[in-house]
Order: structure tokens, then sequence, then C-alpha cells
């Protein structure tokens, strides 16, 4: 029993050791890496929980004269702490996305939020969600589930969130899942999110896509355009404001959220739909591909590119270069882009943070539109997908900015 409570302590010990520190290039271990790290990482009240149910097993049932018992405890112990850093760099991240909106948003943009919607924001964080991290429902939202939007089946299909009570005008936000434009399902990703947002009087539209192997770029983002240009038509009958949506994803979501934002009313991906009007008035990629070029060397050894080349795109960059440019938002930077909210974690096993930091600079240089960009010390890959402490200061500063955008572009309408 003393060698199972060492090698039980061991694991742990791991687990810990894979959040706190970033994985790079580890080759076939990545994916490995990246769910232990995430689990450890983002539940990490419940895991703080585990160390201590388990140094009380230790103490009540083994002799601490062990050798074996005393080094089980020691590893348990230093792992302890190590989920205390964890622990702190959830309750930091609040302080860090508050400085990326003051840095990159005017010095009032709080006040230009009317005070009716602004009431219903906040920046404390309390127990009540990461306590319950798979429980996403929120109280007076409803969802109506599988609605098609084109015609290619079940990849076809949105959901709308809403809130019960009744309205209309309301702001959209649109969620793109990502699942490296292979796996994926609008039922799986950014819930926190979506509850939330229809929570304050939003209306929330989370889509399908179609996938590769079978998809070949650009069908994915033309999929996306599809369902902007149903939500432009349709979303009305939802109390929707179909003159201001919003885009927003993570990893593939977040580099189709990117190009959707960049790229509105680009008449080769709208086949069929030419003179539908696809712009998004504002844009929130998560943890993002940027550059499908790979420019910088970036990735170099994570087998992403090899991966897009054959399953994404199926060409080479050398075959059809300008297809590549294409599926780059960092080929697409210009003035006439709307709000964009960046958010990357510093410990991304799966898209290193300098994908984000390279195409924050292109954008710097290349664009006046109002940038926002977060990099949130310790995070993983998909961190938000469940309630943390992270994610519920993510909720807030993404509610925060969303508002803004939204007033924004109110206020730019009324001015002409």
């Amino acid at each position: 029993m003393a060698t199972l409570y060492l090698v039980i302590t061991s694991l742990i010990g791991i687990a810990t050791l894979t959040a706190l520190i970033p994985g790079r290039a580890l080759g076939w271990w990545v994916p490995l890496w990246f769910l232990v790290s995430t689990a450890t990482n983002e539940l990490a009240v419940w895991g703080l929980i585990l160390h201590l149910f388990m140094l009380a097993i230790g103490v009540a049932l083994f002799d601490p004269g062990d050798a074996l018992i005393r080094s089980a405890l020691c590893v348990l112990t230093l792992s302890c702490l190590g989920t205390f850093i964890l622990l702190k760099r959830h309750f930091e991240t609040g302080r860090q996305l508050e400085r990326a909106l003051q840095i990159g948003l005017p010095p009032n943009f709080e006040e230009i939020i009317p005070i009716e919607r602004r009431r219903r924001l906040s920046h404390q964080v309390t127990a009540k969600d990461w306590l319950h991290p798979i429980s996403f429902a929120r109280h007076g939202v409803k969802r109506d589930r599988n609605i098609a939007y084109a015609e290619a089946g079940k990849r076809n299909l949105l959901d709308i969130f809403t809130p019960i009570r009744p309205g209309t005008g309301r702001p959209v936000l649109l969620q793109i899942h990502g699942g490296a434009w292979l796996v994926g399902n609008k039922e799986e990703q950014a819930l926190p999110l979506m509850h939330h947002m229809a929570s304050l009087g939003w209306v929330v539209v989370a889509i399908n896509y179609r996938l590769s192997p079978r998809a070949t770029f650009p069908e994915h983002i033309i999929d996306v355009k599809k369902a902007i240009a149903w939500v432009r038509e349709n979303i009305h009958e939802w109390g929707g404001n179909p003159d201001f949506i919003s885009v927003t994803g993570g990893s593939a979501g977040g580099h189709l959220t990117a190009l959707a934002a960049m790229s509105g009313n680009y008449a080769p991906w709208q086949p069929g739909f030419e003179a539908a009007d696809t712009r998004v008035q504002a844009a929130m990629p998560l943890y993002g591909v940027y550059d499908f070029c790979n420019r910088a060397g970036i990735r170099h050894g994570t087998g992403i590119d090899d991966y897009v080349m054959r399953k994404v795109m199926k060409s080479t960059p050398d075959n059809d270069p300008e297809a590549f440019d294409r599926a780059s938002p960092v080929c697409w930077v210009d003035d006439a882009l709307p709000p964009l909210f960046l958010i990357h974690g510093s410990h991304d096993t799966l898209v290193w943070v300098e994908e984000a930091r390279r195409f924050v600079a292109e954008l710097s240089a290349g664009s006046s539109t109002s940038l926002v960009y977060a990099e949130l010390h310790g995070a993983q890959h998909a961190f938000e997908t469940v309630h943390s402490p992270r994610t519920s200061h993510y909720l807030n500063a993404a509610a925060w900015w969303l508002e803004w955008a939204y007033a924004d572009w109110c206020a730019k309408r009324l001015q002409g």
C-alpha cells in the first residue's frame, strides 16, 4: 500500500509540474501534456482539495517513519505548494485583463457604456461558479438548438442563447468552436461565455461548420460567412440586432474569428451569396493560429504546418502561395478592421504565445483599429472551457470589452 500511495502522489506531482511548466516541441507527447496540464491547471481549486485529502490519508493511515511514505508526503507537499502557485496565477488574471483593457481602450471606456448596461457588469469574482466547474446554465437563459443556417446537414446547424425576458435590438455574439479544423462541436466550447453573455442581455449564436479532412479550406470560413449572413437576416426573430454582430472563438475558432473579422464581404468566400453583408462589428479571437505560412518560423518543431498542409489546405505554400496568404489573418491587416480583443495564455502547449505576439505586432504597425491584447500568465490552451477563477476573470473582462464595443458602435452610428 505504501508503494501504491507513492505512485499516486508521484502522478499528482507530475500533473502539477505539467501545469507549472510550458510544454514545448514535445512531439507525440504534446496532446497528453496539454490534456493533463489543462485539467490540472483549470481545476486547481479541486486539485488543492485532492492534495489536502491525500495528505490526510498519508498522515492518518501510514507510518510517517516509512521511507516510502516520507518520500510520498514530500512529493505531495511540494505539489501542494505548486497548486498554490497555480491558484495565485488564476487570481492575478483579473489584474492582467484589466490592465490590457486600460492600455488598449480609451481612458473613459467604462463611462461610454450606458448606466443601465454597466450595472450588470462586474470586476469581482465569486466561488459559486468554479466550485461547479462544468455547470454552465444561467438563470433566465434559454437555448434553441439545431437550427439550420445552410445545406450541409449537422455541420451547418446553430444554437441560439437568449434571455427568457422578452426584448428587441439586443447585441449579438457569434461563437466559432475550435478543434484543429478537424473536430469539435457547438455543444462543447465557450459554454461559460455564452451563458454569461446571454444572462447579460445578449443574443449568442453557436455554430457548427464543415470540418477537414472532408472539407478543404476555404470551406470552413465560407460556412462562417454563411452563418453571419443568416444571423443578419434572421436574428431579429430572437430579439437580436442584425446590425451589430461580434464574433469569438478559440484555437481553430480563433483563426476563423480573426479571418471573419478581417475579410468582411470578400466575394470569393461568399459563393452564391456575394451580395450578403458578412462584416462583423467586433472580434475576440482566443489562442488562434494567425499565419498559415509560419513566416517567422515560430511553429518550428510543432507539426502544425505539416498538418495544415495535409489535412486543411491540401496543398503547400510553394504550390499555392495566394491561398495560404488568404488563409492567414496576418495578411489581412489594414485600417478597415473592427475592434479586436486578442487573448492568449503564456503556457499554451498547442499554439505558442509567440503566434499572438507577432500578430499583435503586425496589427499595431499596420492598422489603426482599436486593439486590446491580454497575455495570461500560466494559462493553457482552451483555458476557459470550464469554470475556474481564471475563467471568471475572463468572463468579466470579455463582458466589459463587448459592452464597450457595442456602446462605441452605437455612439459612432449616432454621429453619422
